[in-house]
């Protein structure tokens, strides 16, 4: 979300930039939230990969590390908070450029839907250890989605009113409360991997002893979800001081995560059988803690899922706003997105509308009982998303640089065959779960094993993407969809460097 620096009346607020590549990591880290993924995503892994986690997450990283390589290469070109919705309009096309941009929006409020009831059940879990099971004659069960989804409404307010306070103060929260859950997670999964009773295999990192191509892709979209996060760096290539430390933040951050999920893979499959990790869902962390250490260290884990869940809370709504006021400043979205506080200068209301939404979303979801089929039906749906907007990126990539196939092997590589190739992989991967999806099921049902229902909530999302978009174009006449540009990001007046007395550089590759 914008820090603007409030100017004198009359003229347009500035874009602090204050920001370098550190502040990058911890937003793609916070967003990414490895502590988080780890603790409610091995179970969903397990589910379909067996104990074949660790190789599905290998896997996976090698398309979602060319997108990254895509959006650093796009990056130089076009620093832009719009990030996808920018370049893909220009290089492939407006209605596919507002697509990427509305995919990413829908997809964070889905994540946070979610991820507020998730917060709400690790909060009852502590609640629980600390003696405390019911309240005014509510059993506080932690499994429960209703319960989880009220305590996570509160979450999810506290998280909004510190976004809108602004980027700056967002990150020095997050970067003490990821120092705080790495701490953590490092110690108990290095001390897993070390008194872990079940014995390691090599065959945990062959993806070919996956059960079947079914499993294989619809592990392959939740690895891919698991690893979504790292391109929150690109969303504030305006208050940056180098349009490259987005993407060495985004990129480092990714590479970390590659290995905090490895490791942790690992640790928790030395401690729990793939039956454990199933049973236990959401709360394989918490075992995981009871497991190896005593009270009060074995909470010490179930305190950094807190932190890591508060974490990628406050920092979805950062890329999330700084994309909706993107599209906004092009008309493709209402002007509401694009309204500033008058002290913080972020996009306040905006803010509160994904908030809003957020919170709808996860209370209509309370029609789905449990809270691991709650997480499986969203991660399952962001999923295939997340793949639809990396691909377009990534193929954005390649069209826009298809130049660099006469400037010699490496630069065609860097920027049209691995960037094309990543791209093929998630669409192919999305298509064949499409299929999959559309046969799998003979009637209709409100569950997470409906193939139905799993391909009514993206189905929803695009058609209503697209009735958005026809809007703006028609309605709204946006330029962007005689033009596929979107607003450039120096259009905005940028502050004086305070030791220079000059405006802060903004450096534009070719």
């Amino acid at each position: 979300m914008p820090s603007l620096v409030p100017q004198e009346p009359g003229r347009p607020p500035r874009m602090r930039r204050s920001l370098g590549v550190k502040d990058g990591v911890a937003i793609a880290a916070s967003s990414t939230a490895a502590t988080t993924s780890l603790g409610i995503g091995m179970g969903s892994l397990a589910a379909y990969a067996g104990r074949q986690t660790p190789a599905l997450l290998l896997l996976a990283f090698l398309p979602v590390f060319g997108i990254a390589l895509s959006y650093a290469r796009l990056n130089r070109t076009e620093p832009n908070c719009g990030s996808g919705y920018t370049w893909v309009g220009r290089s492939i096309g407006p209605w596919s450029g507002f697509l990427t941009g509305w995919v990413v929006l829908i997809g964070s409020v889905i994540f946070m839907a979610y991820t507020g009831a998730v917060t709400g059940s690790v909060v009852l879990q502590f609640l629980n250890k600390l003696g405390l099971h019911s309240l005014l004659g509510l059993r506080l069960d932690p499994s429960s989605t209703g319960i989880s989804t009220a305590v996570g409404l509160v979450a999810l307010i506290l998280v909004t009113v510190t976004a809108i306070t602004g980027v700056r103060s967002a990150t020095r929260l997050q970067m003490w409360l990821l120092i705080f859950e790495y701490a953590v997670l490092v110690a108990f999964c290095g001390y897993a991997l070390y008194i872990g009773d079940q014995p390691f295999s090599l065959s945990w990192l062959n993806p070919f002893e996956i059960g079947s191509p079914q499993a294989l892709a619809q592990g392959m979209v939740i690895a891919v979800f698991i690893y979504w996060g790292w391109d929150a760096a690109f969303s504030v290539n305006e208050e940056t001081r180098n349009a490259s430390d987005a993407a060495r933040g985004g990129l480092i951050a990714l590479v970390a995560m590659l290995g905090l999920f490895l490791i942790g893979a690992v640790a928790f499959q030395r401690v729990m059988s793939t039956g454990e990790l199933i049973h236990n869902g959401p709360q394989a962390l918490t075992f995981l803690g009871s497991s190896l250490a005593p009270e009060p260290w074995a909470s010490l884990p179930l305190a950094a899922l807190m932190c890591s869940a508060f974490a990628s809370l406050q920092s979805s709504v950062i890329p999330t706003a700084r994309g909706a006021l993107a599209m906004a400043r092009d008309r493709t979205l209402g002007p509401v997105w694009q309204r500033l506080h008058p002290r913080y200068g972020s996009p306040a209301v905006g803010t509160l509308v994904i908030m809003a939404m957020a919170a709808l979303l996860a209370v209509l979801a309370v029609g789905i009982p449990k809270l691991n089929d709650m997480i499986l039906t969203a991660v399952n749906s962001i999923g295939l998303t997340v793949a639809l907007y990396y691909g377009l990126t990534a193929l954005a990539c390649a069209v826009r640089f298809r130049g660099s196939l006469r400037d010699g092997a490496v630069r065609a590589v860097r920027d049209v065959v691995v960037p094309a190739a990543s791209a093929l992989a998630l669409f192919g991967l999305g298509g064949y779960l499409v299929w999959d999806y559309a046969t799998m099921s003979d009637h209709f049902e409100a569950s997470p094993d409906n193939g139905w229902f799993m391909l009514l909530l993206p189905a929803l999302f695009l058609l209503l993407g697209l009735a958005t978009a026809a809007w703006a174009k028609w309605v709204r006449r946006s330029p962007y969809f005689r033009t596929g540009r979107g607003t450039d990001a120096d259009a905005l007046t940028l502050p004086m460097d305070g030791d220079a007395g000059e405006p802060l550089p903004h450096p534009v590759e070719s």
